[in-house]
């Protein structure tokens, strides 16, 4: 959400008028992630989420913003793509593809108990019960095959001992991906960056209620594992260390399966999945860290926070 296209007042203020969302008042540019340009809107009418995509093209945007509004109708809180008269959700702006979303209440939980990881993991279920009848198919494009085609551009920045653990852990997911389980996996569209950032609450610490998943933008066809495995290794651990929290995880645990029970391949599974997870986030760190954009608001994210995740799901596997 850093700011690599300048989007002026003007051009802010025309295209929300087309969309007939009411009159600008305030465009404030967003700090915080790597993908995309975002900006707080807010007209006479509400507040918004303007979106300039930096890398995602006009062929790959349906999926995501139809995906939300399937989502939204179907009763999960999620930002609702604004369309213009002819119903199109994705619009243009400075030459590029770019979306307005109506901006979700709340803030989030940087620093979450029981009671927020048992909310996220209900809601993760029933987002993924819902997505069942989405017919929109696109893989998720920071899947195994991008770690695949990833590794070997981020090898040399590595030291020995970091190339031979991405190394051994990248041919061990390829491994596991070709295996009857994997295969057993139920899949459906999966939000695949559910972190603690990209949630929203409401209510007291000590009751929180969750209004709202948002920044679906990896979002894409995979096992539904793997986006409950995202989640663990983000809610569910010490940041500082990256060890495995296990209250916090057997509440986000329980409160997914209450919604919909894992399967016997999902269990024998997933110790490989918050592996398979912690990989994922390491390589796209590293090679956001050491390939930077330029941007106006950008601050890279930190990868060796995923390689010590990494290493402790390695070093001590979670059984269901």
């Amino acid at each position: 959400m850093a700011v690599f296209t300048e989007v002026s007042f003007d051009e802010a203020r025309a295209l929300l008028r087309a969309l007939d969302l009411g009159e600008l008042t305030e465009l404030r540019g967003i700090e915080g992630g790597i993908e995309n340009t975002n900006y707080f809107v807010t007209t006479d009418r509400g507040p918004y989420v303007l979106t300039v995509f930096e890398r995602l093209t006009f062929e790959q945007l349906p999926f995501y913003l139809h995906l939300m509004k399937h989502l939204a109708q179907h009763g999960i809180p999620v930002p609702d793509p604004a369309a213009n008269r002819d119903g199109d959700l994705l619009h243009k702006l400075k030459g590029k593809p770019a979306a307005v979303v109506d901006r979700l209440p709340g803030k989030s939980e940087l620093s979450p108990t029981a009671a927020h990881c048992a909310a996220v993991g209900a809601m993760l279920a029933r987002m993924h019960l819902a997505g069942r009848d989405f017919k929109r198919q696109q893989p998720n494009l920071r899947g195994l095959a991008w770690w695949n085609e990833t590794v070997p551009v981020v090898l040399p920045y590595l030291d020995p001992g970091q190339a031979a653990l991405i190394r051994s852990e990248l041919a061990y997911q390829n491994h596991v991906a070709a295996s009857p389980a994997h295969a057993a996996l139920p899949r459906g569209p999966v939000h695949a960056d559910l972190f603690r950032d990209n949630v929203m609450f409401e209510g007291e610490r000590a009751h929180p209620r969750l209004s709202g998943f948002f920044d679906f933008y990896f979002a894409g066809i995979d096992s539904w594992l793997f986006d409950l495995a995202v989640c663990l290794n983000d809610w569910a651990i010490d940041l500082a260390s990256g060890a495995h929290d296990a209250a916090l995880a057997r509440a986000m645990l329980d409160a997914y399966a209450a919604e919909r029970p894992l399967t016997a391949a999902e269990r024998q599974l997933l110790p490989a999945m918050l592996r398979a997870g912690a990989l994922r986030f390491w390589i796209s760190r590293l090679w956001d860290y050491h390939l930077p954009r330029e941007a106006a608001m950008l601050k890279a994210h930190d990868p060796g926070h995923f390689e010590r995740v990494l290493r402790e799901r390695v070093a001590h596997p979670v059984l269901p």
